[in-house]
């Protein structure tokens, strides 16, 4: 019986490291630009479900593998240390094998891109381009030759790929064309999204620099990446009211304002916070871009 026990707390173990390797709290980054993708489809009377809903796991799945391979190049390349700040990364940690994450890296990736063939086929080579350079740009994100997220370039990859990337893409995919404001619609998402790796970076500062990461937040330093921070806050939510005043959408595309009372708390956490610290600004970060989709993916429903 003891036996048995210690197999099941065994199991227990591996689960819940499996589970934290698969970094929940950033999944909403995955989920948000489809959500919205998806509701200015349904704007436009192009809703079609399985499309949406395979854009929907996909993008999760990518969003897991981007996770996983993380966790393997950055514990490869020594970036990951016993000082890190953050969640505790299953590879240096000694709680995964580097084989198994890479491992689970590949089959996660392969699932999305067989997700990806389906929308391919539905949609056209347009989708085979955009799901093709979106598992390239998982795997460049920290590992091959020239990780992008070493030399400053991951803020801008987040931003394209989660935002006009993911929210347009979502879209095509169940209209098989795109629309100028669709483009529009995807840039506070992109924004947001990109918010959430700048309050990591920014908690990283001291460990990925003594490793020689150069993040954007290096590279910036504390100072100027808070205010990136607040900038991209900022054009997150001046953007309904940007389109409030530009476009023919009605007054409900102002619904993400509702969560600013939720945002200027964490603003401010980000603004005095440092190292562990960050923790919390980043979760809350994540939940509000989720938030903020929800409200703005209702207020284009109600618009129609």
């Amino acid at each position: 019986m003891k036996t048995d026990k210690a197999e099941s707390t065994s199991k227990a173990s591996l689960l819940g490291a499996w589970i934290l390797s698969i970094r929940p709290r950033t999944l909403p980054a995955s989920i948000a630009p489809v959500i919205v993708g998806t509701a200015a489809a349904a704007f436009d009377n192009r809703f079609v479900a399985l499309p949406a809903l395979a854009a929907l796991i996909g993008a999760v799945l990518l969003q897991i593998g981007v996770n996983l391979a993380n966790d393997y190049f950055d514990h490869q390349r020594g970036i990951d240390t016993a000082e890190r700040l953050g969640p505790v990364r299953v590879t240096q940690s000694g709680l995964i094998s580097p084989v198994r994450v890479k491992r689970a890296m590949m089959v996660t990736l392969a699932a999305a891109a067989a997700l990806g063939l389906y929308l391919s086929c539905v949609a056209g080579w347009p989708v085979l381009i955009i799901g093709t350079a979106s598992i390239l740009a998982a795997l460049a994100y920290s590992g091959g030759p020239y990780p992008l997220a070493s030399h400053g370039l991951g803020d801008l990859l987040v931003f394209i790929f989660f935002g006009p990337v993911a929210v347009c893409g979502t879209y095509y995919v169940q209209a098989l064309r795109l629309t100028g404001q669709v483009a529009w619609l995807s840039l506070p998402i992109g924004l947001l999204i990109t918010a959430i790796m700048v309050v990591n970076n920014l908690r990283d500062i001291p460990t990925d620099a003594k490793s020689g990461k150069k993040t954007l937040a290096v590279i910036l330093g504390v100072r100027q990446t808070r205010l990136e921070y607040i900038i991209l806050m900022a054009g997150a939510y001046g953007m309904p009211v940007v389109l409030f005043l530009t476009s023919d959408l009605a007054g409900w595309i102002l619904l993400p304002l509702l969560s600013v009372p939720l945002a200027i708390p964490v603003l401010q956490s980000v603004r005095s916070g440092e190292g562990s610290e960050l923790n919390n600004a980043l979760a809350r970060t994540a939940a509000l871009s989720l938030l903020y989709s929800l409200l703005f993916s209702a207020g284009l429903l109600l618009s129609a």
